[in-house]
């Protein structure tokens, strides 16, 4: 099982919506080559890797891993993933902390914050095997 974490800091949505969106340049300085914790409403709620040439992997903590890409469009960051080809974007917003997600840019969506490091490794399990 693991660890709950603190959140670094918690803001309101109208703090995220003061903060300028990352541009995609900015977004791949800060993510390339790192493993993310997010939390949402104080617990873990995924992990993602970040790849060279803007590939990703996603994990809800559950060993199912997924992967993608990631792409600028407008203001936010929108990721597609290997089982879901409709665009998930996400405005990203940097804090003295780390990022800030918000769906969409929705301030009434859900927003995902970086986690402090929680002492986990992300886990990907093989794929499934046949009966």
């Amino acid at each position: 099982m693991l660890k709950r974490f603190v959140i670094l800091l918690t803001f309101s949505a109208q703090a995220v919506s003061a903060q300028a969106p990352l541009s995609g340049a900015e977004f791949d300085a800060y993510t390339q080559g790192k493993t993310l914790f997010y939390g949402f409403d104080g617990v873990t709620y995924g992990v993602e890797r970040y790849l060279p040439n803007r590939r990703v992997i996603w994990s809800f903590l559950d060993g199912d891993c997924k992967e993608g890409v990631w792409y600028e469009r407008e203001e936010q960051i929108c990721f597609v993933y290997e089982d879901r080809l409709d665009p998930q974007c996400w405005v990203f917003t940097k804090s003295g902390g780390g990022l800030i997600a918000q769906f969409e840019g929705d301030p009434n969506a859900t927003e995902l914050y970086e986690a402090d490091d929680i002492g986990e490794e992300m886990v990907c399990y093989g794929p499934d095997v046949g009966v």
